[in-house]
Order: C-alpha cells, then sequence, then structure tokens
C-alpha cells in the first residue's frame, strides 16, 4: 500500500470517535469488503493497523485492500450488533461470515387469534400480530418470556379456542391449569375480556412501561430477602435486570416500520448537512452524509429540497420509498412523485429522526475536526470570523482574556486570568491572583481588583492588549470591568458567560450595557466558550485549593505553643509534610530547631509520652 494511502488512514483512525457503532472498509473500486461491529470504534479499528503477530493471514491480506473507512454511530453495543447483521445481509462483503439463510435475532409476538399467545418467533410474518423485539440475544429474550409467564398466567396451548368450540365443551383443563400458569380459558373459566386485560399488561411490559412491573419486582424481591430467601430475591434481581436491557429499545430494527427513508438536515453558515437513512424490511441498511453548500440567505425549506434532489441522484439510486421521515416539509413536493413525507412528533418513527440528526451532527463535528487537524490556520481563522460575527465585534478576537474568581466563604479569596490564542489556550500566559484588598466573599470587588491589576501593568509595560475580555458571570462583573477599562481608558469589547443551576454555560451577553446573544449550544463559538469558562474555573479552583491546603498545614503547627512562622517554615523545608513533622523524634527536631521547640513539638503532638 502506497506511503499516501497509509496517511490517509492513519486520519481517518484518528477522527473515528469512541461511541459503539459499526465500521465499514472499502476497497478501491468502491465496494465494501468488510463490515464490523465495535464498543469503541477508534480503538477497534485502529487495532487493524498495529503490527501484531495474533492478526491471521486472512486479516493481514484484507488490510491491504482497504483504501476508506466509513462508520456509522449508534446509542449502544446491542444496537452495533444488530446493525452489523443486517448490513452484511445486504452488502454481503467477501471478508464476512456471510448470513445467507434467512434466520434472525429472536422477536416476541403476540399472535392475532382468540386468546392470544406470547410466543418467540425468528420470523417476522404480515399476519397482523404484534412483533416485538429484535432481542441482542436468545438469553435475553428467554428471560422477558420467562418473566411474563411467571407475572401473568397466559395459555401455552396450542389449541384453536374460538368460541364455539370452547362451548361445545370440546377441551379439558391441562396441567398448566393445577399449578397456577393458566386460568382455564379453555373450559369458560376465564373471559376473553378479562383475558384481554392482562394480555394488555403484557403488551405494555413489552413496549417499554416498566413501572407498574418494577413495583411488582421490587415488593417480592425485597419480601424474599426480609424471609431469608436469598436465592429468590437474587431470581427477582437478575429479572430486574433483563428488563432494564430490554427497556433500551432499538431503534435499528423494528417490526412496525418496513421500508421509508429518513432525511434529517443541519445548517451551519454557509454550507448544511444533510444526512440520509434508509430502512429497508424494517432494518437500516444505509446512512450517509452529504455536505452542501447553500449560498447566501438559502431557506431551510429549499435546502432540504435541494438536498433530498442531491441523495436522489446521487446515492439514493434515483428513487426515494414511498414514505419518507422528514423533520419539516420540504419548499415543494412535486418533484416527488408517489412519496408521502412524514414530519414525525412521537413514536417510533421520531426515534428514526433523531437517530438520523445525531448521524448528522457527528459527521459536522468530525469534518471541523478534520479541518482543524489538516489546516489549523484556516480552522482557526473560520472559528474566529465566526465568533466576530455572532459577538457584533470590529476586530476577530484572536487574544481573548477571561478572568475567574474563588473563595470559600469569603476565605483565602484567589482570581485567575486564562488566555487564548487563535481559540487555543495559552498557558505560559495563565496568571494567579492572590487578591489583597478585599476581605470576605465579594465576587465584584475581587473583579475589580484583580481587572486593574492586570491591565495597568500592560499598560505600563507597554504589552499586547487582548481583541476580547471574558467575565466568568452576568451582568454585575460586566459591570465592574467596564468601569475599570473606562478609569485606565481602553477600548476592549467585553462579555459574559453566565451559569445555570447545573453549573453548565447558558447565557453569553457581550457590549456595554451587556445584551443577551442567542447562541446555539452545537454551534462551535458556543463550545469554545464554554471551554474558555472551564478553563479558568478549573485554573482558579486548583489555586484556590492550593492555597487552603498550605494554610491548614502552616496553621495546625502555628498552633504549637512557642512556635513562630519562621520555625514552621524551616520544619515544612526539611520534613516536607506535617506527617513527618510528627513521626520525627526528639533528637531529629532538637538537631534542627533546638531543644527548647523540640520539646514543645513533642509535648504537642504526643502529650501522652
Amino acid at each position: 500500500m502506497a506511503e499516501s494511502d497509509n496517511s490517509f488512514l492513519r486520519e481517518q483512525v484518528a477522527l473515528l470517535p469512541l461511541s459503539p457503532g459499526v465500521y465499514q472498509f472499502v476497497d478501491r473500486s468502491g465496494t465494501v469488503i468488510y463490515v464490523g461491529k465495535a464498543k469503541s470504534l477508534r480503538k477497534r479499528v485502529s487495532s487493524y493497523f498495529v503490527q501484531s503477530k495474533e492478526h491471521s493471514a486472512k486479516v493481514r491480506v484484507l488490510v491491504r485492500q482497504i483504501a476508506e473507512i466509513r462508520h456509522i454511530v449508534v446509542g449502544s453495543e446491542t444496537d452495533a450488533l444488530l446493525l452489523e447483521n443486517s448490513l452484511i445481509k445486504t452488502l454481503q462483503p467477501r471478508y464476512n461470515i456471510l448470513l445467507k439463510d434467512d434466520k434472525t435475532y429472536p422477536w416476541i409476538v403476540v399472535r392475532r387469534e382468540h386468546f392470544p399467545r406470547v410466543q418467540s418467533t425468528r420470523q417476522l410474518l404480515r399476519d397482523g400480530s404484534q412483533y416485538f423485539g429484535p432481542y441482542g440475544s436468545g438469553m435475553m429474550q428467554h428471560s422477558v418470556l420467562e418473566f411474563i409467564r411467571e407475572v401473568v398466567p397466559l395459555r401455552t396451548c396450542k389449541l384453536n379456542l374460538a368460541p364455539e368450540l370452547i362451548a361445545r365443551g370440546k377441551y379439558s383443563v391441562c396441567l398448566q391449569y393445577h399449578i397456577g400458569n393458566c386460568k382455564g380459558p379453555c373450559v369458560g373459566l376465564q373471559s376473553e375480556e378479562d383475558y384481554d386485560t392482562q394480555v394488555g399488561l403484557v403488551v405494555s411490559i413489552l413496549k417499554g412501561d416498566l413501572r407498574p412491573v418494577r413495583s411488582y419486582l421490587e415488593e417480592e424481591m425485597a419480601r424474599a430477602s426480609a424471609a431469608l430467601r436469598f436465592e429468590q430475591a437474587q431470581r427477582y434481581k437478575q429479572r430486574l435486570d433483563a428488563l432494564d436491557h430490554y427497556a433500551g429499545r432499538s431503534v435499528i430494527v423494528s417490526a412496525r416500520i418496513v421500508d421509508v427513508d429518513v432525511f434529517s438536515l443541519l445548517p451551519d453558515d454557509d454550507v448544511a448537512y444533510c444526512n440520509f437513512v434508509r430502512i429497508l424490511h424494517g432494518s437500516v441498511v444505509g446512512v450517509s452524509t452529504v455536505r452542501l453548500s447553500t449560498g447566501v440567505g438559502a431557506d431551510e425549506r429549499d435546502m432540504l429540497t435541494l438536498a433530498i434532489q442531491h441523495v436522489v441522484e446521487h446515492i439514493a439510486g434515483g428513487e426515494l420509498a414511498r414514505e419518507v421521515i422528514v423533520p419539516f416539509l420540504p419548499s415543494t413536493t412535486l418533484l416527488f412523485d408517489g412519496v408521502t413525507f412524514t414530519v414525525p412528533k412521537r413514536g417510533e418513527k421520531l426515534d428514526l429522526l433523531e437517530f438520523s440528526q445525531k448521524s448528522a451532527r457527528i459527521y459536522r463535528a468530525e469534518q471541523l475536526k478534520n479541518l482543524e487537524i489538516k489546516n489549523p490556520e484556516r480552522h482557526a481563522d473560520r472559528l474566529m470570523n465566526a465568533m466576530q460575527k455572532e459577538l457584533h465585534l470590529d476586530r476577530q478576537p484572536r487574544h481573548i482574556e477571561c478572568f475567574d474568581n474563588s473563595n470559600l466563604q469569603g476565605s483565602h479569596p484567589v482570581a485567575s486570568c486564562v488566555v487564548f490564542r487563535n481559540g487555543k489556550p495559552s498557558r505560559k500566559e495563565y496568571r494567579h491572583f492572590n487578591v489583597k484588598t478585599v476581605e470576605g466573599a465579594d465576587d465584584y470587588a475581587s473583579m475589580r481588583e484583580v481587572v486593574f491589576r492586570r491591565y495597568s501593568r500592560l499598560v505600563a509595560e507597554g504589552a499586547e492588549l487582548p481583541d476580547l475580555i471574558i467575565a466568568d458571570g452576568g451582568k454585575g462583573q460586566m459591570t465592574v470591568i467596564h468601569e475599570v477599562l473606562e478609569y485606565l481608558q481602553l477600548d476592549i469589547p467585553i462579555a459574559g458567560l453566565a451559569k445555570d443551576s447545573r453549573h453548565r454555560t447558558a447565557e453569553l451577553y457581550c457590549g456595554y450595557p451587556p445584551l443577551l446573544v442567542g447562541l446555539r449550544p452545537t454551534s462551535p463559538v458556543f463550545h469554545l466558550l464554554s471551554h474558555i469558562q472551564e478553563e479558568v474555573h478549573r485554573f482558579a479552583v486548583s489555586f484556590h485549593r492550593q492555597k487552603r491546603s498550605k494554610a491548614f498545614i502552616h496553621s495546625e503547627l502555628e498552633q504549637i505553643p512557642g512556635v513562630g512562622e519562621k520555625t514552621v517554615r524551616l520544619l515544612l523545608q526539611h520534613f516536607r509534610t506535617v506527617a513527618k513533622v510528627k513521626a520525627a523524634n526528639f533528637g531529629e527536631l532538637a538537631a534542627l530547631v533546638g531543644d527548647a521547640k523540640a520539646r514543645k513539638i513533642q509535648e504537642f503532638f504526643h502529650p501522652a509520652d
């Protein structure tokens, strides 16, 4: 394989996320030659490109033929397993163990019949029955079925329980009735209405409404544990675990959605990312994302129409499914004859749309990361342009400084300043400040002192001033900074970052008087500002912890009668920690500070001796 190919593949591997998903190896002709699943895509795929004696000859031949790596991110390992199964059957890759039979993952079916049975099946038939699943393993499915049969007494026999046959007295009760697993509908001991109520409970369990069942299991587990029946309690615990696994319903395979196409659109400045998901026979068989130039002032509905046209012509083989799921209606539907567009509000179709939207966001993040790796200057220029536009600045904020205060109930007040250049932290320029003129917890006064000290010194030294100052706080902190800059006769733009109750970046203010700036949480500018806020907070808190730790050590040694600050400093320089001072014998202490002080230290730490 050429060196350029190796370099391209290494870049692709570096861009893979650590999320679960499915990867596809593509050869130079564009054919998918291998499909695999992974708990962590980057770790799994990178293992193919590491020299290892454990690699078989087949794997080495496979790696030599790889020209491109494609991937699809999913929500769980189970989804990855199901999607891998679906893609292998659809694509029939050369290096996979091909699944050529019709056997697939297990489902649970509620039969459409009198007194419906709840059974296991591996065949999806369009017979009006309700299918639930699929399950990643037969063990998980059997656990759910076993649980249902123990909690809800339903029949398991193959009898035709038509009303006229029951009325004729054709049947008699079996062993399942005598051991309490069935209420005898075959002989009229249970009405069809009562039976249907119990089937409804089973259906609610299979749909994921586990609250009543969970309450029942937890009560039974507690009752068994209180009666010291620990094996029985453990069985209930295992059923709870099985239900927890079942609750994570997959969007990769569905029994209700047969053949549909899904489109989502993610606008981003002058481009848009359109994700396309194709569902055939209830399984995802293809996921792809395209990047489109949208032009100036383009409407989202027009973008979606153009994106669908592009996908139809270049990816979807010239035709769409009869039903297409979209986030909103395109600007015109006349271009797509015989197609019904659906904007879902709930249910499995909404789950598929969210899966598509997530795939588009992941693709955009990978494109931006790729741009940052390959062309950092262009990436920085693009980010600075976006920031200048969003904050209405007169120049790009290439040099940003952000301030934060930290104290504990007013004790040991400190502040920090972090510096970002071209969107990257410049850690050698970070600065700590001991607040000198403020007593107690007064954030505004602390901010005033620190900002004045910072910029009066920069002015005096003739140093470069920032293009933007950010306060870790809202309007109050911004007002204080504005007053200091006005006093120093400096004209520097100011922004403020306020957090919500969960301590996450929530609001951005800019200018004076401060105005709220609306930013999408998914935008690169928002991510950069959040990073700056997290960094300044981390830097301030770490410095404050250091001060508190040193103050605690000094305060403990200074409590010793007759031992002053000079002696404390001498002890710490020699022994390093208070624990070692405590463990030192009289001779070691006396050699350092004299007999009198050594005796006082010994008496303080070891009064009994």
